[in-house]
């Protein structure tokens, strides 16, 4: 069990923030020969999952179970702050108690120190203290474990009166190694003392090892009516409690539930419960037992239900405890395996009310109270070696790897934007004023995303503005945060306890897509918060830069200064995560999910940032800098070439002609995809239209949306795809029932076919939008998302037809195509039946590539391996196209490998048609099919195709 000692404390401390306190913090313990010096990316890795802030200025740093293999000794360090230090969840730290430990002592920690948080003063006097002896002081106080358990009690003893009793009990004790003969000796000496209804007490201080309380009661009724007599090995004030719960008895009329009883009815009534109380019963699974972050969600789960509900260890004989009352529930201190019993003694809340509560707080506990928990087999439960995770520190001139999120080169100085510091009282009086803060600051909020959906006008950006309006305007989260107004918390504490709780749960979940929106949760969270505390972000520099952030939220990026912002380098996220969305729709290069060492780069660091190959290179050498900005520049001048001739058609150096099309989200892009070159638009999608939407849009508003991009098209051929929802795109007004794996269910042409009258409403206005204007036809190609066989493109094949024949000619499309993507392998390796009867196919790469090689292509360990160009994926597109062509239909690529420098070539070898790219990738995908001749394109393609991996096809493709 983890002690504190005086030489374990280190006073006048100070630094510029907590990351400079944590690095402290972990040279104290590597000072102390506790650590290695690597267990210093373990106490940062911690604190980028969870503040370990525990309150009244005291945090207690330690590392991840990974970084447990640096831990050489079990110890602790007591770092004081007199300056105290922002910690970045916006309290003021004065301590850090810095734990090395190998297994979960630090809930030892956490149980002494749980009777600070309940003192007044305590921070100020922490801050203050200018001795050793009174930091140990303040900090200090043995947990001394008083025995009342099943190994205390002496039930149904063949005793002939109360003095028997009384020795039996004495015997029990010295058996359970609680006292020793003196002690046994002086209770002899003694003659018992009533308590009333018919229970006796006997006791000393003599002999006592620790402190405890043993109960004796007799095998038969005796002669003088004895329920049972109590022997108490008292040890200074520590056995306080055990006198409180024996009170807690004699109050409660039960003691004549005790003759007779087993050992966990005994404990039940000296716990508190009456034979009336409702319980249930829980196993905790938390690998690190009841700390204090699940402590706090079990907390806020048992207040919630509107009833006391009290908690206590089923084994052992400890005092049910207030399940609403943090530090009760962190003293408990509860470990892996243990179970909890949850009762409800209260004699006014109806069995079915009381059911339901504790059934809610077991749930919560089963279910891992915010933590991913395993199952509990107690015959495996046994302590494996960590595996070998040790991570270098951050290099210089050395290319550091993470996950590429938007592609181009940026060169350029570092400015790195930090979590906001925000500071706040945590209690608050007027709970009415704290609530009308609280609304307006919510008001307030909402009108600022307004205004930037407004000007983001629509896109990406727009979307997911939008959604944020819908988070900020959540009813659950309002009441949340009034409830915690209610309890005593000031509007903002309230509010971000609200959006921490919601986000945690969302990180949580099973699907990874889904679980990365909590950075958007607590997007919206921190811009209310920066209103109720009226702080606003640090401003960036003049000259250019590139933006280093903890996460970029959505509303960060429509901030964004595209004239200075050079790239984008995030510590979290992956591809998919919204930040990396919006940062390849406004074309600036990122980097994400490289961990939280990339915050701690000083402002002004020169950085060279690779988009493509999700590399950061942070103060390169002047020859690496060299040779990138050679690089650059070379790109900037093919990107001017290319604007240039932009407007040519794409072609080979042979003249073998390809369409470029534009790949958009928003119909009020088109023309922008026109005056950047576009041929056409090679994929629409259509959701935009839809999550832009209260309830389904009805037929004029998507016929008026549909159209724009007809217009700005100009008889230039446009491909929509049908409404791509579910995975990560819920649609509000659309619920669908959750699933272990969404993006294996219920989604695309599959869940549009679920409600055929929205899919009519759809085909019907794009058809309609596509009439000819001025005598000029709209060719309209309309595409099915996520098909997998023959018989879901009949299905919507035959909605079509019908509405050719309802719907005259002259009021709509005549140049109607129906296709399908190919983005599921089955519908690769069906393309000859599928080619029968479809017009066209587009490949969308991306989810065909994690379909097929079973990786996420927005994992942070496994997106680099996600390529395209694996040869796995080209024999599936060269399969496609053969089958395409052998009928005489045409083939589209519309996944981001489409824009890949080196696919390029690749997919016009294998017959590839169309490619569909960004607008803002149209020019340079132009220039690069002019850079080789078809039988070129064949080589490679041919070349690729023979390699056994994806790394092995660029290693070919580059040597060439």
């Amino acid at each position: 069990m983890l002690t504190l000692r005086q030489d374990d404390i280190l006073l006048g401390c100070a630094a510029s923030d907590w990351r400079g306190a944590l690095d402290s913090a972990a040279e104290a313990l590597h000072q102390a020969g506790l650590v290695d010096a690597a267990y210093r990316d373990g106490l940062h890795d911690r604190e980028a999952q969870s503040s370990t802030f525990l309150g009244n200025a005291i945090a207690i740093p330690h590392g991840t179970p990974e970084s447990r293999q640096h831990v050489r000794a079990t110890g602790v360090r007591v770092l004081q702050f007199p300056a105290g230090v922002e910690w970045h969840d916006g309290n003021r730290v004065h301590v850090l108690v810095t734990i090395a430990a190998q297994s979960d002592e630090h809930l030892d920690i956490l149980r002494q120190l749980t009777h600070v948080l309940d003192r007044e003063g305590v921070a100020e006097r922490l801050a203050e203290a200018d001795s050793k002896s009174e930091i140990a002081g303040l900090l200090s106080k043995a947990v001394v474990e008083a025995r009342l358990d099943a190994d205390t009690l002496c039930l149904g003893f063949p005793a002939r009166d109360t003095h028997e009793l009384a020795l039996a009990a004495a015997a029990r004790l010295r058996q359970a190694g609680c006292v020793d003969n003196d002690f046994v000796a002086d209770v002899a000496s003694q003659e018992p003392r009533s308590l009333g209804q018919d229970l006796w007490l006997v006791g000393s201080a003599r002999g006592v090892q620790t402190p405890a309380l043993a109960l004796a009661t007799p095998e038969a009724a005796l002669a003088d009516s004895v329920n049972g007599v109590f022997c108490l090995a008292g040890q200074g004030d520590a056995h306080r409690g055990l006198l409180e719960r024996l009170l807690a008895l004699l109050e409660s009329d039960t003691a004549g539930d005790l003759p007779g009883a087993d050992a966990a009815t005994v404990l039940a009534r000296l716990s508190g419960e009456s034979a009336d109380a409702l319980t249930r019963s829980v196993r905790v699974l938390n690998a690190h037992g009841l700390h204090a972050r699940p402590a706090k969600q079990l907390v806020q789960v048992a207040r919630a239900q509107g009833v006391a509900i009290r908690v206590r260890l089923a084994e052992g004989g400890g005092a049910a405890v207030l399940a609403t009352s943090l530090t009760k529930v962190i003293g408990l201190g509860a470990r892996r395996g243990q179970p909890l019993l949850f009762s409800i003694d209260d004699q006014s809340v109806d069995s079915d009310t009381a059911s339901r509560a504790l059934q809610a707080v077991c749930k919560a506990v089963t279910e891992g109270l915010g933590e991913k928990v395993l199952p509990f087999d107690e015959s495996r439960e046994h302590h494996t070696p960590e595996p070998d995770t040790h991570v270098e520190p951050l290099p210089t001139d050395e290319p550091f790897a993470a996950v590429a999120a938007s592609p181009g080169l940026a060169i350029a100085p570092v400015f790195v934007m930090r979590t906001p510091r925000f500071e706040y009282p945590e209690r608050a009086a007027a709970p009415t004023e704290q609530m009308r803060r609280l609304d307006q600051a919510i008001q307030e909020g909402t009108e600022q995303l307004e205004a930037l959906v407004q000007e983001a006008r629509g896109g990406e950006v727009a979307q997911i503005l939008s959604m944020h309006e819908e988070m900020l305007g959540d009813p659950e989260l309002h009441q949340a945060a009034r409830e915690g107004i209610s309890e005593g918390a000031s509007a903002e504490a309230a509010w971000w306890n609200a959006i921490e709780t919601a986000a945690h749960a969302q990180e949580m979940l099973a699907d990874r897509l889904l679980a990365e929106r909590a950075a958007d949760l607590r997007d919206v969270g921190r811009r209310v918060l920066g209103i109720l505390c009226q702080v606003e972000l640090p401003t960036p520099p003049d000259a250019p830069y590139i933006l280093v952030m903890d996460d970029v939220g959505p509303s960060d990026v429509a901030r964004l200064d595209t004239t200075r912002v050079r790239g984008l380098l995030t510590a979290r996220g992956g591809a998919t995560a919204h930040s990396a969305i919006l940062a390849r729709a406004l074309g600036i290069p990122a980097v994400v999910g490289a961990g939280p060492r990339v915050l701690t780069l000083d402002n002004g660091t020169p950085l060279i940032l690779d988009g493509e190959r999700g590399r950061i290179t942070p103060a390169p050498s002047a020859e690496r800098l060299a040779s990138a900005e050679q690089r650059l520049a070379d790109h900037r001048r093919r990107e001017a070439d290319a604007w240039e001739a932009r407007h040519e058609p794409a072609r080979t150096r042979d003249g073998h002609r390809v369409e470029v099309a534009a790949n958009l989200g928003n119909t009020a892009h088109a023309q922008d995809a026109v005056d950047r070159g576009a041929e056409g638009v090679g994929l629409l999608r259509t959701e935009f239209v839809f999550m832009a939407h209260a309830e389904a849009p009805d037929l004029d508003t998507q016929i008026e949306e549909y159209r724009e991009a007809m217009d700005a098209l100009a008889g230039r051929p446009l491909v929509a795809r049908t409404l791509d929802v579910g995975g990560d795109k819920p649609l509000p007004y659309w619920p669908v029932p959750k699933e272990d794996n969404p993006f294996l269910g219920l989604r695309g042409i599959r869940l549009a076919l679920t409600r055929p009258e929205v899919l009519e409403t759809q085909l019907r206005a794009l058809l309609m939008a596509g009439a000819a204007s001025d005598g000029q036809p709209r060719p309209l190609r309309i595409m099915l998302p996520m098909v997998k066989d023959i018989a879901e493109f009949r299905a919507a094949r035959a909605i079509l037809d019908r509405l050719l024949d309802e719907i005259p000619e002259a009021q709509r499309s005549i140049d109607v195509q129906m296709g399908v993507m190919i983005e599921i392998p089955s519908a690769a390796l069906l393309a000859p039946s599928l080619a029968a009867e479809v017009d066209f196919f587009s490949v969308g790469t991306n989810d065909l590539t994690q379909y097929t090689l079973a990786i996420d292509r927005g994992h942070p360990e496994l997106a680099a391996q996600s390529d395209g160009l694996h040869p796995a994926v080209l024999k599936l597109i060269e399969m496609t196209v053969s089958a395409a062509h052998a009928q005489g239909k045409w083939v589209g690529v519309c996944g981001e490998l489409a824009s890949d420098a080196a696919a390029v070539p690749v997919l016009v070898g294998l017959g590839v048609d169309e490619l569909s790219v960004s607008a803002r990738q149209v020019p340079l995908v132009k220039a690069r099919m002019r850079e080789f001749d078809l039988p070129e394109a064949r080589e490679q393609a041919r070349l690729a195709l023979s390699q056994p991996t994806a790394e092995a096809v660029r290693d070919a493709l580059e040597a060439r």
